[in-house]
């Protein structure tokens, strides 16, 4: 016998939240296996949260000291402000993003302007997707996602939303790959002001890679 620390989890699911989490990926890869070109028609979404200073990892403040030096000391810092950065992306790139205005909740009347803002974006960036068939888009389960209003705006523009387990970010392609993409670049740094932090989001968004999407969607 040995001593082992338990594993932090978001949130110890019930068996019926596990039965539809095994349920909807099922369905999900069921789906693409009769449907192979599905993957090309959907576009990811979600809020992801940027702040003002966040903290190295441990990792990343190491340094590489010789046996008889003492050993380096960090003071410990706290995150600062945040800001809320809402992107939305499909296996060839960047397709619209904006951040939530100061003091500004994500509610359902914000969620639909975004829709909003998004489809224009489809439209001059990705026409293909509206010329033949409804657009497909992958959200998590936030409130204001799954509000009446949005629901009617989703059925509205002939939209579909691909379902999303409850409490599974390790299934949420902006929990595992975009926003770890976006807080690593910017772990260490201190941004002033909003229009710095806004710059430098940008920067790394458009860091990324045509086949870094490409491994996402197939990671997901």
């Amino acid at each position: 016998m040995h001593r082992i620390a338990a594993k932090f989890v978001l949130r110890v699911l019930t068996q019926d939240q596990k039965d539809s989490r095994v349920a909807i990926c099922q369905e999900l890869k069921e789906t693409v296996k009769n449907d192979p070109m599905l993957l090309l028609n959907v576009i990811i979404g979600d809020e992801s949260i940027v702040y003002a200073y966040d903290p190295e990892t441990k990792l990343q403040s190491s340094q590489w000291k010789s046996p008889g030096s003492p050993r380096p000391k960090k003071t410990h810092m706290q995150k600062s402000k945040l800001k809320t950065l809402i992107c939305f992306f499909d296996q060839e790139g960047i397709v619209h993003w904006e951040f939530v205005p100061p003091g500004m909740t994500v509610n359902a009347d914000f969620y639909c302007d975004v829709l909003r803002r998004l489809c224009e974006n489809v439209w001059r960036k990705r026409p293909q997707k509206l010329q033949n068939q409804n657009l497909i888009i992958r959200r998590d389960n936030a409130l204001a996602h799954r509000s009446f209003k949005v629901s009617q705006f989703l059925t509205k523009n002939n939209m579909t939303v691909i379902p999303h387990p409850p409490y599974s970010p390790d299934l949420a392609p902006c929990d595992f790959f975009l926003s770890p993409k976006l807080r690593l670049q910017m772990k260490g740094r201190t941004f002033d002001t909003i229009e710095e932090i806004q710059e430098e989001s940008q920067q790394v968004l458009d860091t990324i890679t045509k086949r870094d999407l490409q491994g996402c969607f197939q990671a997901w």
